[in-house]
């Protein structure tokens, strides 16, 4: 359907190439065939594999040290930035005097002050220092700093307490993705960043279940059960960050699990696909301004951006929506769970399709109509219980659908480590400028109709979906302009590895 077709003028170019459609090659700049990467041992390559093993197994290696390791932190960030609305629900806002008003969107808000200023630094001091070493200690602050929103006595403990959570959590998830994309090649890509990404809806799943039993432990000890809450979750991200510390991946030119020979196939087949990736280079301020010129990254940035308004808006304010709906704290915690499960389905349902086809811009629009159809129903629904809680699930498969897409076809549409570091950070950071949006979206004097919370998401969905729109006719003109041009214009590896996704062999993925 979307598969690559090679044209004459490519044919004749590349005589010393074989033009079948396993062709893949650095020459070309193309993808790998139609085939899913789950069958690469059926794809003849230029990159040699090691004689002891086969393309299949290096990737089920790689999946198996990489992908649970991210999975697992960014399921405690999300929660731990998430909880404070399980918490809610058992009594935060009486116990802290901030009842009525937007005292609590007020502290959800705070969270993103750091969490959008430090982005872009959170990335160069991962590559400083390797992931396993920053992330993991990321991941022991965030963990304490949980534990201390535990115990705060007022309202101006709680702001401190989200703030320094913003702090440690910055770099999560444009780290997270950053490491993901030099791992695999854009191909194969998608699921595991759907799968990474997906942790947010089971953070969502759990944090509800593990909320309505922690809601249980209620005046044990003389805490309240949301005090309970941010102690125990906030405990569990500690021990892990420890554990992280000794344990978690680092990039491939750095993994001590692979051998030498491995390593080198691993950064060829990368290379192969995406071209050099200068891991070896510092990052510069002229790399940054470089970065922020190109307009494509700007338009990467607002696809992001308006997905997070919804999706932060459903984070923090689907169990105050559930609420509404006259179920008692421990039912709005279980009928949390299901809208979360149904979304990580559909999200990984989606992520293997759009491998299988290569292609992205489709199903990104085509999960954001559905988004936009669950909030449709929801502004106009408002006497049908039933009617109203399967709209969630529309909204939260949407929403949780199309962002990993999105933020899965940007970053790896970034060629080479500076750029993807400086982009794939930018894109979050401004990303989340959404998120403060969303926190004051859905205020208490709205409710029970929350018709204002609804408009908003809906605007920047829309947004959403038109920059996707822009983005794909701006590298699709790209791709055409590119295809008109020589091949081989002589460049040397240093030259390919400065421009990136900039250099003219660089095809990118619709």
């Amino acid at each position: 359907m979307f598969g690559h077709k090679t044209s004459t003028k490519e044919k004749s170019s590349s005589s010393n190439i074989p033009t079948t459609v396993n062709t893949y090659t650095p020459e070309t700049g193309l993808p790998p065939p139609f085939a899913p990467d789950d069958d690469v041992s059926s794809v003849s390559s230029p990159v040699p594999c090691p004689p002891h093993t086969t393309p299949r197994r290096m990737t089920s290696r790689i999946d198996a040290h990489v992908v649970p390791f991210l999975c697992i932190l960014y399921l405690l960030a999300f929660l731990d930035r998430v909880n404070i609305a399980n918490a809610r629900a058992f009594g935060l806002e009486s116990d802290l005097d901030i009842l009525g008003g937007v005292k609590f969107n007020t502290a959800l808000t705070i969270f993103f002050v750091p969490y959008i200023l430090f982005e872009i630094p959170s990335n160069i001091l991962l590559k400083r220092f390797s992931p396993r070493v920053w992330l993991s200690v990321c991941c022991l602050g965030f963990g304490l700093v949980s534990i201390c929103q535990g115990l705060v006595q007022n309202y101006a403990g709680l702001l401190v307490t989200r703030f320094f959570l913003g702090v440690f959590e910055c770099g999560m998830f444009p780290g997270c993705f950053y490491l993901l994309g030099m791992w695999y090649r854009r191909d194969e890509a998608q699921k595991r960043f759907s799968l990474f990404f997906s942790s947010t809806s089971l953070a969502g799943a759990f944090g509800g279940l593990l909320a309505s039993a922690i809601g249980k432990m209620d005046g044990m000890r003389g805490f309240r059960g949301w005090r309970w809450i941010f102690i125990l979750e906030g405990v569990l991200t500690f021990v892990i960050g420890l554990v992280f510390l000794f344990t978690f991946p680092s990039f491939p030119e750095e993994a001590k699990w692979l051998t030498e020979e491995e390593r080198e196939y691993v950064k060829a087949r990368l290379q192969a696909d995406q071209g050099h990736s200068g891991a070896e280079r510092k990052i510069t301020m002229a790399d940054i301004k470089a970065v922020m010129s190109d307009f494509k990254v700007h338009l990467g940035a607002f696809m992001y951006l308006g997905l997070i308004v919804p999706a932060y808006s459903y984070a923090y304010f689907s169990p105050t929506i559930l609420a509404t709906y006259h179920y008692s704290p421990i039912q709005t915690q279980l009928h949390s769970v299901p809208p979360w499960a149904a979304a990580f389905g559909f999200a990984m349902l989606v992520a293997v399709v759009s491998d299988w086809v290569r292609h992205r811009f489709l199903f990104a629009i085509g999960a954001i109509c559905v988004s936009l159809a669950g909030f449709a129903i929801l502004f106009n629904v408002h006497n049908d219980v039933n009617v109203q809680y399967g709209a969630l699930f529309l909204v939260a498969m949407g929403t949780y659908s199309a962002m990993p897409i999105i933020v899965c076809w940007f970053n790896m549409n970034l060629g080479g480590h500076h750029r993807r570091s400086v982009g794939s950070a930018w894109q979050i950071g401004f990303g989340n400028i959404g998120g403060i949006i969303a926190t004051y979206s859905f205020v208490t004097t709205d409710a029970p109709l929350y018709k204002k919370g609804y408009t908003i998401c809906v605007s920047f969905t829309c947004l959403s979906a038109l920059c996707c729109i822009l983005y794909a006719l701006a590298i699709t003109r790209e791709n055409k302009k590119r295809s008109k041009t020589a091949h081989n214009l002589g460049l040397t590896e240093s030259e390919k590895e400065e421009l990136g996704d900039l250099n003219s062999e660089f095809k990118y993925m619709l």
